[in-house]
């Protein structure tokens, strides 16, 4: 399979290892138009915040069970005039790009800092994705071709989807080439193989049974194929209506669709439907019962005329009415977002947004749910000092309601990158809180996150995963011990336990027969 190389790649392909894992710190609840300092426990989340290490802080929660990720990254067109900047020479960008990549950072082409910069975080994506999960991303003729080989590379080529074509605008724009570049492309993956959309359900209101005919309900289908008489002259010919005796002649431009023998066959079959008027033409029988699915597949070409989908005009409209004046240029129409998720979420599934701009994405779940009483989730990650501003209080004024739009209800919890889990020496970061350190060590042993029991274990006891124990012996204003004071204490029974503490006193062939493993804290707490 090809692969893409560029300057600094191997600078960033790990380097989703290297981020650093922060906690996420609550700073208010919003339900229903009521704002607190209270958490809403909706599971639906906004947070503020470097995309790259807020993705890492979601693992420990969330790796394995986003259902659906969208993102509308920076189209790197060196466009300065954004709200959302979109230029990989924002100061930021170059920031990390500089204590990443290094000096080499200064050679790079734009093209190359798109890449240093997409990359890990599209690692971090992958991780969070759910095995049944898909990936969506937008993207422009600048970095697509780019976007795919990596996507590729990490996604897998055979779980690519396909690179549906959505028309942003119907207005000519002039460019450099005298080609006015009217559409996007939305790239699409899936985490494994072998799943699927799951499509729109086919109406039968056409369907019906006026002749009761024994094989039930029919439709009438076109009778006819877009050949020329010089293409298929056995298919140009007289089609007489055994019943009338009424002849029906071939079109020049468009032959009938079977030859004469075959159309016989038809017609001994009654498939083939005769007007009894003039003006009619014969037509087709198409049977329910024949239909080899019931589900109408998305096309790859997205359209106003194809699925009464928006332009970004509309988009630009309802931010506007949202907020009465202009806030965002060209976010993404919601009739596009709810169409995506519609074809991957069920109504209990969570969507990722981690480039959320204006908070479209939340603005179509909260939709989707007020549709159907679905209790879909999102997650939001948006950098940018607006999140608080536009994003969050967009997704307020859908849920309360603006102009002359229903409230759709819900929830939501707005969050800020914290502090590190490790402090500059490699030390735990206790002002952080016992709690998320907790977390911290159960997700890294684990992969799952830690839920909260009740338990009559002693207070170190932070659960069982596959038959092992778990326990995290720290005390922030002392040194704890592995002994045979701390085991007496254990109430939980497993095959195996893994015992954090400061010391063990315990000798290894006691350990080795009681299936105890001693990890040192903080030495053998793992970075991921």
């Amino acid at each position: 399979m090809p692969t893409l190389h560029w300057i600094g790649k191997e600078k960033v392909i790990n380097h989703h290892m290297d981020v650093p894992y922060r906690v996420l710190e609550h700073a208010y609840g919003f339900d229903n138009g009521n704002q607190s300092t209270q958490p809403t426990n909706s599971g639906n989340k906004i947070i503020h915040g470097d995309n790259l290490e807020a993705l890492k802080s979601l693992l420990p929660e969330y790796e394995g069970k986003i259902k659906c990720i969208y993102i509308d990254p920076p189209y790197n067109t060196g466009n300065e005039g954004w709200v959302y900047n979109d230029n990989v020479n924002d100061p930021k960008i170059k920031k990390w790009l500089g204590q990443v990549v290094g000096k080499e950072s200064e050679d790079l082409s734009r093209h190359d800092k798109w890449l240093c910069m997409m990359y890990p975080r599209l690692k971090l994506l992958h991780k969070l994705l759910a095995e049944d999960g898909a990936i969506f991303i937008s993207i422009d003729d600048n970095e697509q071709t780019n976007l795919k080989l990596i996507l590729d590379e990490i996604f897998g080529k055979q779980n690519y989807i396909s690179s549906m074509v959505w028309r942003r605008r119907t207005s000519s724009q002039m460019s450099q080439t005298n080609i006015s570049v009217d559409h996007e492309y939305i790239v699409g993956y899936f985490k494994t193989p072998n799943n699927q959309f799951i499509g729109t359900k086919k109406d039968y209101k056409n369907y019906s049974n006026p002749d009761n005919d024994p094989r039930g309900p029919w439709t009438l289908g076109d009778l006819t194929v877009g050949m020329t008489k010089e293409q298929r002259p056995n298919q140009y010919y007289e089609l007489i209506d055994p019943v009338s005796g009424r002849k029906f002649p071939a079109s020049s431009k468009r032959v009938w669709t079977y030859a004469p023998d075959t159309m016989q066959e038809k017609l001994k079959e009654n498939r083939i439907f005769f007007p009894n008027n003039d003006k009619g033409k014969p037509m087709l029988k198409r049977f329910l019962s024949e239909l080899k699915t019931d589900i109408n597949p998305l096309s790859s070409w997205i359209s106003n005329d194809s699925y009464q989908i928006g332009l970004n005009s509309e988009g630009t409209k309802v931010i506007q009415n949202i907020f009465e004046h202009k806030v965002f240029d060209y976010p993404k129409p919601i009739s596009l977002l709810e169409l995506l998720l519609s074809q991957v979420l069920y109504p209990n599934d969570l969507v990722l947004d981690s480039f959320a701009g204006s908070g479209t994405t939340a603005h179509a779940v909260l939709n989707l749910n007020k549709q159907d009483g679905g209790n879909r989730k999102f997650i939001l990650v948006e950098m940018e000092d607006y999140s608080e501003t536009i994003t969050a209080e967009r997704v307020k004024r859908v849920i309360n309601g603006y102009g002359s739009t229903e409230a759709t209800g819900g929830s939501f919890d707005f969050y800020s990158l914290g502090e590190p889990m490790f402090n500059t020496e490699g030390m735990l970061n206790e002002s952080i809180g016992i709690e998320k350190i907790r977390e911290y060590i159960f997700y890294t042993e684990t992969q799952t996150s830690l839920q909260s029991i009740e338990n009559a274990d002693n207070p170190h006891f932070l659960g069982k995963h596959n038959d092992t124990c778990y326990y995290f012996n720290y005390l922030p204003d002392a040194e704890t011990t592995l002994d045979h004071q701390f085991l007496a204490s254990i109430k939980s029974k497993g095959e195996q336990y893994v015992i954090y503490a400061d010391n063990c006193l315990l000798i290894p062939q006691f350990m080795a027969k009681h299936n105890i493993i001693f990890k040192k804290i903080p030495r053998d707490i793992t970075r991921f």
